[in-house]
């Protein structure tokens, strides 16, 4: 399997997260409002630099493909996202730690970053079930999961203590390999990536 994926569709490029990537995400990464509601918090320099680091650890560790984000229509980086918790022999995989600009949340280059997760998932990498976790209190995540066609699946109490200290419910979302073609046209078709 391909560790080192470049995913691209009109909208949006994913390209290999490197260490190299660290001063264009830095600006991005120090906005507080990205942080209000989940599991880090990138508040300096150090916070990213270790951030990018673990992303790292677990790609060569097999277990995560991280990417930057490049918004094509806006021709500038915008964020960060991975595959997360690959677990190739139940062939499962979690698409997370995604952040975007917050001036580009809402533009539509979330859907298409997901589309291209989504579509390489399940017709290259041939997994069964990709899935999506948020914070219970993250509305505008939770509504964008949706908004992509997956199925919610329940909320796990208790289920991670943030940077914060903060515990916190996770609200499980889930497409599996059956349902992603009717997704596809349901959700995507409309749209032109």
């Amino acid at each position: 399997m391909d560790f080192l994926p470049v995913l691209e569709n009109k909208r949006v490029l994913l390209q290999p997260l490197q260490t190299s990537h660290k001063e264009v995400l830095l600006p991005l990464a120090l906005e507080p409002s990205l942080w209000e509601v989940g599991m880090s918090q990138l508040t300096d320099d150090a916070s990213l630099e270790k951030y990018i680091q673990v992303a790292l650890t677990e790609r060569a560790a097999k277990t995560a493909i991280p990417f930057v984000v490049f918004d094509k229509k806006e021709n500038r980086i915008a964020g960060s996202t991975r595959y997360a918790a690959i677990t190739l022999p139940h062939k499962r995989l979690e698409i997370g730690s995604t952040w975007i600009t917050p001036s580009l949340q809402g533009s539509g280059l979330n859907k298409a970053m997901k589309f291209a997760m989504l579509q390489h998932a399940f017709e290259v990498m041939d997994m069964n079930r990709v899935e999506l976790k948020t914070d219970e209190l993250n509305t505008q995540s939770r509504n964008a999961i949706l908004s992509i066609g997956c199925t919610q699946e329940g909320i796990l109490r208790r289920h991670m203590i943030t940077s914060t200290g903060r515990v916190r419910n996770t609200v499980y979302f889930s497409i599996v390999k059956e349902e992603w073609l009717a997704v596809k046209q349901r959700i995507f078709d409309k749209y032109d990536f």
